[in-house]
């Protein structure tokens, strides 16, 4: 959530309206002072002093309304920063590819939308590296994969974050449909970006990308609405 934008934006409300005040009051001015000093024999157009009124009223109308959408994001973005707060010291499950390797173990879970015949699991690193390749479960749903930090020549790599790139295919060679996620504890809630950011175990996750909460203190789950 950036608050500062926020702010910045009810701010240019305030002080567009406060300008359309002003100009009106100096456009009534002028309109007085001409009918003040009009030719009786020529008097002055009323049609155009209306649509002069009218453009003022639209305008005052567009910035009534852009108030009301300020406000409105004012009141979702303190509702999402209450809402990402809560989720802190929780477990949580989502949409994802990358997992932190601590302690020589990582885990993902991927969700096969068909029967596999073949899976295969790469995992790379980083900068894209593929640094483990290998086959995984091939049961339509729910698999999960937990990977030892070995590569194919049996290397301890370091510590870090992968990602997991999972492909499958059906008896007849089509391909099957992957979802990939990730579970771990929220250790922290950012608020640096437009919309809060949870870090869970070293990875960023984005609130709109969790599938499941678990309550640690009770170990009752929960679907995110």
């Amino acid at each position: 959530m950036d608050v500062t934008s926020i702010a910045s934006g009810a701010s240019q409300a305030s002080t567009a309206s406060t300008g359309l005040a002003q100009n009106f009051d100096t456009f009534l001015k002028l309109l007085t002072t001409q009918l003040q000093n009009q030719d009786p024999l020529e008097p002055l157009d009323s049609n155009e002093f209306t649509a002069q009124l009218v453009q003022f009223t639209n305008v005052e109308q567009a910035i009534a309304a852009n108030k009301n959408l300020e406000t409105l994001v004012s009141l979702a973005s303190t509702s999402s920063a209450n809402a990402a707060v809560g989720y802190l010291g929780q477990q949580v499950t989502a949409n994802g590819i990358s997992a932190q390797l601590i302690n020589g173990s990582a885990q993902w879970s991927y969700d096969l939308q068909g029967s596999s015949t073949a899976t295969s699991l790469t995992v790379t690193d980083q900068n894209g590296i593929p640094v483990f390749t290998g086959q995984g479960a091939t049961g339509f749903g729910q698999n999960t994969f937990k990977w030892d930090g070995l590569d194919n020549n049996g290397n301890l790599l370091p510590p870090g974050l992968y990602n997991l790139k999972v492909s499958a295919t059906d008896i007849n060679g089509n391909i099957v449909p992957t979802k990939t996620s990730v579970t771990g504890i929220v250790n922290s809630v950012s608020f640096e970006g437009t919309e809060p950011i949870l870090d869970v175990n070293g990875v960023t996750v984005r609130l709109k990308d969790i599938l499941t909460i678990v309550d640690t203190t009770n170990n009752q789950g929960s679907q995110q609405p």
